[in-house]
């Protein structure tokens, strides 16, 4: 009997070398190599060709994407306004985030007015029609289908002929054609690209749940990412009952776009004001509590920043951050160090960002460098206070775009004095009765502006 070839694949680039290395030659990355058993195929008859012929440029016609609403507004926001016909969408996310309960509720209200083929290779058709009824999904057009072997897929989808097709997970498939176990790069890179062919081909769209990986990325080989439409990851801790949605690629909308929801027992629930449930657990008259508003999408967002600074009992203090760049953070402490004369280096600093938001964005630098300020001279921040800008190296306190949406939010839950960079006050119109805009130049004029108020 012929001893199989023995391959090593690199799962972040694809590239194939026949002994195992510790760096990959193409993409860098270190311990990227896994072993693959092959077969040697015959030789294969010369392709024919697809009859495919360049046209002009100016002579192609808009195409007409059709996007349908899956029943969650949160999800069809980070969509791009619904799932459009013929994409293939990618969602990641940690084991027990809720993937598949978000898959399953989303098909409640797609089988009402679409064919939907949910394929499992993880769950048996009892424990997916117990999880249905737990959710009170129904079942009108809803078809199940428990299998791993990617022919036997495509096979029963000739039989169906689904219009929504939902894969989970795209880590379990395997084909004939290879000898290596399922979740390996060259298994999971050939399920993917049959089922994207299907859907380019037949018009269907797909969901496709992915694994992740002990660094946090998806598993699989990294050209997964490339070949689909959309990139989703669904965020979140398991002990917190608030989960995020973010996409990191889409093709038809905007990656800036976040969804907000809760768990519960009746499955995910939407956050359509995701600032609301965020301010309404905030401490009141506590020192290290500032809010802050970052634009994710074409949504303002609200949070509350935390900062508790504590005296060192180390040689250097220790610096953490939650849902904030520990890197800017170091930034903001050293800039206050130098222009304020704060002594955070005989302090261990803790900072957070309730709610599970994570900002990233510099206009939430003002907010920060608030929060520090109050929880190193322990000075409490009015409750209707809230503050954004960006801050720079010199303490100069730089301007933010679409100031007129967070100010317009921070209005609306009731903040009334507004600390905000004095470039943008300019263009700013008058406030309403009983707001306070206040225009700040540099991080001198807000300690100024925090022991005044601590004062009065």
């Amino acid at each position: 009997m012929k001893k199989p070839k023995i391959m090593y694949v690199c799962r972040e680039c694809g590239s194939t070398s026949l002994r195992w290395i510790g760096k990959c030659p193409e993409c860098g990355s270190w311990d990227s190599y896994d072993e693959e058993v092959v077969e040697e195929s015959p030789a294969a008859a010369p392709k024919r060709s697809s009859g495919e012929h360049a046209e002009k440029f100016s002579e192609l016609s808009m195409p007409e994407y059709i996007r349908v609403k899956t029943g969650m507004e949160e999800l069809d926001r980070v969509l791009g306004g619904g799932l459009v016909d013929r994409s293939v969408v990618l969602l990641s996310g940690e084991p027990g985030i809720g993937k598949s309960t978000l898959l399953l509720q989303i098909c409640g209200v797609l089988s009402q007015i679409k064919r939907v083929l949910y394929v499992s290779g993880e769950e048996s058709k009892g424990q997916l029609k117990m999880r249905a009824d737990r959710l009170g999904i129904p079942d009108s057009e809803l078809y199940l289908l428990t299998e791993t072997d990617v022919d036997s897929i495509l096979s029963e989808c000739s039989s169906v002929k689904p219009d929504i097709l939902i894969i989970d997970s795209v880590q379990t498939l395997t084909s004939d054609k290879f000898t290596s176990a399922a979740g390996s790069v060259t298994q999971v890179r050939e399920g993917a690209a049959r089922l994207i062919d299907y859907a380019k081909n037949q018009g269907c769209a797909v969901f496709m749940v992915g694994h992740v990986n002990k660094e946090g990325g998806i598993s699989g080989p990294k050209i997964l990412e490339h070949m689909v439409d959309a990139v989703l990851y669904f965020e979140g801790e398991r002990t917190n009952s608030y989960r995020i949605i973010r996409a990191i690629k889409n093709r038809f909308g905007s990656t800036n776009e976040i969804g907000v929801f809760e768990m519960g027992d009746r499955g995910l629930v939407e956050i359509p004001n995701p600032s609301e449930v965020v301010m309404a657990e905030r401490p009141r008259n506590t020192s290290g509590s500032c809010a802050g508003c970052v634009i994710q999408g074409s949504r303002p967002i609200i949070s509350e920043i935390q900062a508790l600074v504590a005296r060192t009992v180390y040689p250097t203090g220790k610096r953490t951050a939650d849902g904030f760049d520990q890197n800017r953070m170091g930034l903001l402490i050293a800039v206050l160090e130098k222009r304020l004369g704060l002594k955070f280096y005989e302090n261990d600093v803790y900072l957070n960002v309730a709610g599970g938001i994570r900002l990233d964005e510099p206009s939430a630098d003002l907010s920060v460098a608030m929060a520090l300020i109050s929880g190193i001279r322990d000075l409490v921040i009015a409750d209707e206070l809230i503050a954004f800008g960006e801050i720079g190296l010199a303490g100069e306190v730089r301007g933010v775009s679409h100031i007129d949406y967070r100010v317009k939010e921070a209005i609306r839950l009731g903040f009334t004095k507004i600390l905000l960079p004095k470039k943008n006050l300019e263009k700013l119109p008058m406030a309403p009765d009983g707001v306070e805009l206040v225009g700040i130049e540099n991080i001198y004029q807000v300690l100024i502006y925090m022991k005044k108020k601590e004062t009065e």
